[in-house]
């Protein structure tokens, strides 16, 4: 007789976990550049507030950061005002480290080795390396998984050559595919960021769109699932002189996606159409590859729209509906109110044709675009030709989707140094912590004695999703 069949044992159920909430502070900009490249007198420090209220996470997008020239759109675009803009970004963030000497150690030589390698001809390569951590290793993954000591092993970054500058919507992540690479290629002796407040996560260019993510060096350990997408969406539909970068990250278990964008000019009558258009292919082409070992813990979005907390910043180039010499009357009337009224961003919103259950702060600033190099006054006024002359309007803007999120300020700058004044805005995000009750290796928090004390993200030989668009990362050169 058949001795009866014994049920198989069920399967073991997950660790038991805990979540906690904690808020991450995040400061994010806008800003087109007009083509010029920053020379020594450009001090970013007031623009960032760093001394006056340092926040976690900063994210700095600029639109033409070079002439949206042929050359720059169809050949290879100059990368040296990226790592200049590198360079000013990391001065003003680390002030404390790039002003001299200090007592900490190695300090002085490093700080000695930046400050050179600012004020002389940039290298992203060079700048890069100064500012990546020690034995650093950022993790491809931070989900829970059966061992306590995942980590992505470091691999040779390949050569740099003009080929990984062509192809179009690229899509870039920390995976076993050879996408990207995380290397810690600076020796124990070379302390050269060590001791910076605030390390660079991650950084992009195409063409004229350049994104810049950097953390405190305490926040580093807890941001995993870097990965990048890029869409072009400007001469033919894909080259890059027009269209977006997104960088999607992990912080402990919440999802960010920081998009910069820079979309179709014109102030002509149904070109707000064609920037609707830009928005709704952006979100339908940006692609993120998954990159979790373990997805019956956490799948991690592949789309813009997917994630937990979304910040969309960029030149979004919608004007006001209104004619230049209506405008003019009602800016010397200081009558924003109906302004906003008839700017095409709200008016478009509001009929559902764009960015439907996204928010924006209220706007408390005059236009930003176009104002006469070196002034403040409007180009209109200086311009006789009613052909190029530009009806003022508030082009460049910032908007976020997700829940818990607060605007804590949105603002402008006063910066005269391009024709568009650039925009910030900070925001309080709560950030979910997950911990593992069987371990706690994804929650531990951050000593100064950690080997993973600061990291950096490399991409390289990305795939070619379609299209065509430039893009250099500032961490691999």
């Amino acid at each position: 007789m058949t001795p009866p069949r014994q049920p198989s044992p069920a399967a073991a159920p997950p660790p038991p976990q805990t979540a906690s909430l904690t808020t991450t502070r995040v400061f994010v900009s806008t800003w087109n550049v007009g083509g010029k490249t920053p020379n020594h007198g450009l001090n970013l420090e007031d623009f960032l507030q760093v001394e006056d209220s340092p926040e976690d996470i900063y994210v700095l997008g600029f639109q033409e950061i070079v002439p949206l020239n042929a050359g720059n759109v169809l050949v290879i675009e100059d990368n040296e005002p990226a790592a200049r803009w590198i360079g000013f970004i990391s001065k003003a963030l680390n002030k404390s480290y790039h002003s001299g000497p200090t007592t900490k150690p190695h300090a002085k030589d490093t700080s000695s080795s930046i400050r050179s390698n600012f004020f002389h001809k940039p290298s992203l390569k060079v700048l890069s390396r100064d500012l990546r951590a020690n034995n650093a290793l950022l993790k491809s993954c931070n989900c829970e998984c059966d061992s306590p000591t995942r980590l992505r092993k470091p691999s040779t970054v390949p050569e740099f050559s003009p080929q990984s500058l062509s192809g179009g919507r690229r899509a870039a992540s920390m995976d076993d595919r050879d996408f990207s690479v995380v290397h810690a290629r600076i020796s124990d002796d070379d302390m050269s960021s060590a001791d910076l407040d605030y390390n660079l996560i991650a950084s992009k260019q195409m063409v004229g769109i350049f994104l810049s993510v950097w953390a405190r060096r305490e926040l580093i350990p807890n941001i995993a699932h870097l990965r990048i997408s890029c869409v072009g969406t400007g001469i033919m539909g894909c080259l890059g002189n027009k269209g977006c970068i997104s960088i999607s990250m992990s912080v402990h278990k919440t999802s960010f996606c920081f998009v910069c964008c820079h979309l179709s000019s014109g102030e002509k009558g149904g070109d707000e159409l064609r920037r609707n258009a830009d928005v709704a292919e952006i979100l339908k082409s940006s692609q993120f590859p998954q990159i979790c070992k373990n997805p019956a813990y956490h799948s991690f979005p592949e789309k813009i729209i997917d994630h937990d907390r979304i910040i969309w910043m960029g030149d979004l180039n919608y004007r006001i509906s209104l004619s230049y010499e209506e405008t003019k009357l009602l800016l010397e009337d200081n009558d924003w109110e109906f302004l906003l009224e008839k700017d095409q961003l709200n008016m478009e919103r509001k009929a559902g044709r764009v960015f439907s259950g996204w928010k924006e702060g209220k706007i408390l600033f005059a236009p930003t675009y176009k104002y006469t190099l070196n002034s403040d006054s409007y180009a209109g006024e200086t311009i006789k030709s009613k052909k190029k002359r530009r009806t003022p309007a508030w082009c460049d803007r910032i908007l976020w989707h997700g829940n818990g999120m607060e605007q804590v300020s949105y603002i402008r700058g006063e910066s005269r140094f391009s024709d568009h004044r650039p925009v910030c805005a900070v925001f309080a995000v709560e950030v979910e912590m997950l911990c593992n009750k069987s371990f706690t290796y994804n929650c531990k928090g951050f000593s100064p004695s950690s080997s993973s004390s600061s990291c950096t993200l490399d991409y390289e030989d990305m795939p070619t999703i379609g299209g065509t668009a430039s893009i250099i990362d500032a961490s691999i050169l």
